[in-house]
């Protein structure tokens, strides 16, 4: 069994710097545009071949509103009428990739995100699983992963109920904070009561797994009223609670600027907001998966953890990180073999690629082997909070501190401040260097990122 997470404020204060803080190594910033839809074919050829698994992630980009907070590709409209169109490229697209895939390549997990999915009308969402059903190959029973963001405003009974019958068994909701001033200052007014709605209908119609996403450092909040929307979502008892850092970049998300930057809680105060909810999850028996994710210990992902099996994709943490990720629809990424590709993230051009019969790829990297190793050994720290370095010697035939000779003063030193253990023979992530694990694997990065890289605090 893991240790359990332990709170260490000299030493968070110690590493809270700007720096990037990557969901997925290669990160996107990195993709170049000297890839095409010809590189996509090519690595879906190879994946038919080897009939690896898959899985899918849908991106469905329509919301109502705008939430200041948002830095997800979007566009806002009060015109349900759009949703057709791009439903119609969407179905273009399906049918373009499903080409070439072989029948026995199996989808283990789909996702749908956002924006809001929503968004669709009922016939709109059965008409696209229909035609994803169509082309690809699901598992018939309920053990495959299918999950879709959900937007509680925009989701009832009936619509719960129609998900579950196109076989979605996993959701995850988008709460981030329950005080009405917090909810006004981000334009996302959302009463708890919708919150409570959805769970119940996913309880009683026996979705396998619910996640509440919750965020901190938004405007007007305190450290007060966020232990009281913690202690109401933790009385819900969703099987994962995600709690996420708000990082404040109006220079690169436009819908950020209408935030009054004086309204943002200090540093210090987003550190007590992060203390409240460290403490309230684990007492509530919540363990720390990794990257901002708590999970109850039946969970499925806690579970995998325990023993070992975890795995990362952009997706987030999964159980399948053997398959083979396609993205479809606007902004999407795959994750095929050592290619990852992004398709296009205007709109109107990805629907007009789609038109021309295109696939709309526009940029990525192909991973050497310098990237391959780097990626082994960030995902072990992120899933497992431990690398054994035999593990990354065997596979890639090399000496892993000589390799790594640049940074080991680095890490030396990070072993010393306790938030490493650092070993002959391995590294470990102590307890209170969990929540600070994205700062050791900053150290294995390539050497040279991009200068346009995204940075944020380091929590």
């Amino acid at each position: 069994m893991l240790d359990a997470i332990r709170w260490d404020a000299d030493l968070i204060h110690r590493y809270d710097q700007d720096g990037p803080r990557h969901v997925c190594y290669p990160p996107p910033l990195r993709f170049d545009g000297n890839l095409s839809s010809f590189d996509l074919l090519h690595a879906l050829r190879s994946s038919r071949q080897e009939r690896r698994a898959l899985s899918l992630y849908v991106h469905l980009p329509f919301c109502m509103d705008v939430c200041y907070h948002c830095h997800r590709n979007k566009v806002i409209t009060n015109d349900r009428g759009r949703a057709l169109p791009y439903l119609e490229r969407l179905e273009k697209e399906i049918e373009m990739v499903a080409c070439h895939i072989d029948p026995g390549q199996i989808v283990e997990q789909l996702h749908f995100g956002g924006g809001t999915p929503t968004f669709l009308s009922h016939d709109e969402l059965r008409r696209l699983v229909a035609g994803l059903r169509q082309h690809f190959n699901f598992k018939d029973d309920d053990h495959a992963d299918v999950s879709i963001a959900i937007d509680p405003r925009e989701a009832n009974w009936p619509t719960m109920g129609l998900l579950r019958e196109l076989g979605f068994n996993r959701i995850s909701i988008g709460s981030l904070d329950l005080d009405p001033d917090v909810q006004r200052a981000i334009n996302r007014v959302q009463p708890l009561k919708q919150t409570q709605t959805v769970i119940e209908a996913a309880r009683t119609l026996q979705f396998r797994s619910i996640q509440v996403d919750l965020v901190y450092g938004l405007p007007r909040q305190t450290s007060t009223g966020f232990a009281r929307t913690l202690g109401s979502i933790i009385a819900l008892q969703p099987d994962r609670v995600s709690l996420s850092s708000y990082a404040h970049l109006p220079e690169r998300h436009m819908a950020q600027r209408r935030i009054n930057a004086t309204e943002l809680p200090s540093q210090p105060d987003k550190l007590t907001m992060l203390q409240h909810g460290v403490e309230m999850l684990t007492y509530a028996d919540y363990r720390y998966i990794g990257m901002d994710l708590f999970a109850l210990p039946d969970d499925e992902l806690a579970m995998a953890q325990e023993d070992g099996k975890l795995e990362r994709n952009f997706l987030g943490y999964t159980t399948h990180g053997q398959c083979d990720l396609i993205g479809l629809g606007v902004s999407a990424i795959s994750q095929i073999g050592d290619l990852y590709c992004q398709n296009n993230s205007d709109i109107t051009l990805y629907q007009q690629s789609m038109d021309q019969r295109q696939l709309a790829t526009v940029r990525g990297l192909r991973c050497n082997g310098d990237d391959q190793i780097r990626h082994r050994v960030i995902k072990s720290l992120i899933c497992n909070f431990e690398l054994r370095f035999e593990e990354i010697e065997n596979v890639f035939g090399i000496r892993f501190k000589s390799y790594f000779e640049e940074i080991w003063p680095s890490l030396e030193q990070m072993n010393t401040d306790g938030l490493i253990l650092l070993k002959q023979d391995m590294i470990t992530i102590l307890p209170a260097g969990r929540l600070l694990a994205h700062k050791v694997c900053m150290q294995f990065e390539h050497p040279s990122p991009s200068p346009s890289l995204q940075l944020s605090r380091a929590i």
